[in-house]
């Protein structure tokens, strides 16, 4: 697999233009909404019961499309052309602007809360477009470190738009009717470089009734119970930094004693967060899509959510602090470095699953996954205001709101993994792995996306299922020697896993005619196995001769065979040359350096033990 750095797709075609839409459409969102807020709080003359007002069913306004047409976005999305799509959605974006302009000069407010609504209706369009256009345009390989781009892109966006609308709105309604109007056009001629991504389902009947569709597109998220759990796990996260956001202008004046810079550099700094988290996404993960993260993203949000409340749990007694004023007070980088863990433990959060719906659902159901996905996003936004108020109610103080939030992410947390153990079954996998090897891998495109498929690798240590599993993006059913089944720690893994234990005959019989039918109705169902052909763990550091049962293994089931093969990891951790398991002298070769490697595809009919075998010896070559 390639090495290269995420950031050379900004040098490609196939990603670059649309990137810099989504990043301008973000852009422009938040700063004709920023502009709005500073012209009805501050240019206008507006009581404060009028701007409090105002200030409560803006956000109704923009989030209400979401509700009302994903649905129908999401059928867009599916039956047409999607660049064609994102660039008749830029074109409604320079009308709308062109409508907020008007509504600037004149000080309308119906006429400005019209184009917010109708902001939220492009948003609502070209959401699943955006998610949904990745696979498509990416290799599998690609996958994260793009979506780590997106939301980098992003949440910087969405800062910077904010500053800038604002600071627009300061010199005028003519400043800051130039910027929305300029950044659309200039959104619509970089929607034009855009490569055409084929329509996924163009005999898609379209249903114009948002309702009944609305319905369909939830039936779609909850088909795969990984996906409806990765959904819901989005979803939450919406949740989590609405409340937070949400409370930000409040928390900033009572507990920081900050002017409106201070939220400003704290958003900066959840921002810079986030999108340093999404970037070392790729890094961490391999280059492939690892869920192993989400859990070490849920548990930093816990961490540095709680120290937030510890930090500066009472209000303060300072008043209107600029921001290099309140970075000189005692405990102001404590509050600093949370905010921007929080981010990026937010980062590790968000974009594995993102990536994650993106390699699991079907690819002609994926833009109305992410639509259904966007309309559950929207309730918990709503959820998340609803919950802020009622604690606020309830008595809580804004700290206390954030110990709260941070407390439920956890229970939360531990409820989705109890549900979708695989979660957790990563997360160990991926810290043993990574903690104990430094993994390149070679070839993993050989292995199909869909359908069934049998995996032959050669067997060397203890790890090499968790291996293989943390190298392939897909779910692998494993076939092991029980006695490495019920290995401690590692045997929760295994089970989380389903695989499958097998013993030999003069061992167990009956456990291995048991292993042949799991087997069997695992590729029947269409899923990746992988089997250790030698039978056992190499004594020598040597490939073992190749046994029969695959041969057994394709003659029930015909199904395509791919030889793997792991390089140099006999000496290392848990191999049986200096072993801790295997003799009294402790590994020489902790983090060893190793390689996974997948050949070509070998059809079953010529798919015998020996030239299986022959390839995994060639795959694995001269580095044991």
């Amino acid at each position: 697999m390639s090495e290269t750095s995420q950031f050379s797709l900004l040098g490609t075609r196939r990603f670059a233009p649309f990137f810099a839409t989504q990043s301008l459409g973000a852009f422009n969102d938040n700063a004709f909404r920023n502009a709005l807020v500073v012209l009805v709080g501050y240019h206008m003359g507006l009581d404060e019961h009028a701007v409090g007002f105002y200030s409560n069913i803006a956000p109704a306004l923009f989030i209400l499309p979401f509700f009302l047409f994903s649905a129908s976005a999401g059928q867009l999305a599916e039956k047409y052309e999607k660049a064609r799509i994102i660039r008749w959605v830029k074109l409604f974006e320079i009308a709308v602007m062109a409508l907020a302009a008007a509504g600037f000069f004149l000080k309308s407010i119906p006429v400005l809360l019209a184009a917010l609504f109708l902001m939220g209706l492009h948003s609502t369009l070209f959401g699943p477009i955006k998610y949904a256009i990745l696979p498509q345009a990416l290799k599998n390989h690609e996958l994260v470190g793009g979506n780590g781009l997106v939301e980098m892109g992003t949440s910087l966006a969405v800062l910077i738009g904010m500053v800038a609308g604002g600071v627009a709105m300061s010199y005028g309604p003519l400043w800051a009717s130039a910027l929305v109007v300029a950044t659309a056009i200039v959104g619509w001629l970089t929607s034009r470089a855009i490569p055409p991504a084929p329509a996924t389902a163009p005999d898609l009947v379209f249903n114009w009734n948002p309702f009944t569709e609305t319905w369909r597109v939830l039936g779609f998220v909850v088909k795969d119970r990984v996906v409806f759990n990765s959904v819901l796990g989005i979803s939450w996260f919406w949740f989590f930094g609405g409340v937070f956001t949400m409370q930000l202008p409040n928390y900033t004046t009572h507990f920081l004693g900050g002017t409106e810079a201070v939220q400003i550099l704290v958003l900066a700094l959840f921002s810079v967060g986030v999108g340093a988290g999404s970037l070392l996404c790729e890094r961490l993960s391999g280059h492939k899509v690892e869920i192993g993260l989400v859990p070490l993203g849920s548990i930093g949000l816990t961490v540095f959510g709680l120290d937030l409340y510890f930090a500066r749990s009472q209000p303060t007694s300072l008043h209107e602090l600029s921001a290099l004023a309140f970075l000189a007070t005692p405990g102001s980088w404590r509050i600093v470095a949370d905010f921007v863990l929080v981010g990026l433990f937010a980062g590790f959060f968000i974009v594995p699953l993102f990536a994650l719906v993106q390699s699991r659902a079907d690819r002609s159901e994926l833009s109305r996954v992410i639509a259904g996905n966007n309309i559950l996003n929207a309730l918990f936004i709503v959820g998340a205001a609803a919950f802020g108020m009622g604690m606020a109610a309830l008595g809580l103080s804004i700290a206390q709101i954030f110990l709260a939030v941070a407390l439920l992410n956890a229970l939360v947390a531990i409820y989705i993994y109890t549900l979708v153990p695989e979660f957790l079954m990563r997360f160990l996998s991926w810290i043993l792995i990574n903690t104990l090897y430094r993994i390149d891998t070679r070839g993993l495109d050989n292995i199909p996306e869909r359908g069934a498929a049998l995996l032959v690798c050669n067997h060397v240590s203890f790890m090499d299922a968790l291996i293989v599993a943390g190298s392939v993006r897909r779910p692998i059913r494993f076939v092991m020697y029980y006695k490495i089944f019920n290995i401690p720690v590692l045997s929760f893994i295994f089970r989380t896993a389903k695989a499958i234990p097998i013993a030999g005959h003069k061992e167990d019989p009956a456990l291995l005619e048991r292993a042949f039918a799991e087997v069997d109705q695992a590729l029947a169902e269409g899923h990746i196995v992988c089997i250790f052909p030698e039978g056992g763990l190499t004594s020598d550091g040597q490939i073992a001769p190749f046994r029969g049962g695959v041969e057994r293994i394709l003659a029930q089931r015909p199904v395509p065979v791919v030889p793997c093969a792991l390089r140099g990891l006999w000496g290392s951790v848990f191999s049986r040359r200096d072993s801790a398991l295997g003799r009294s002298r402790l590994p020489r070769r902790f983090r060893a350096h190793i390689e996974f490697v997948a050949g070509t595809e070998v059809a079953p009919a010529e798919a015998s033990a020996s030239v299986l075998e022959a390839r995994v010896r060639a795959l694995r070559g001269d580095l044991a």
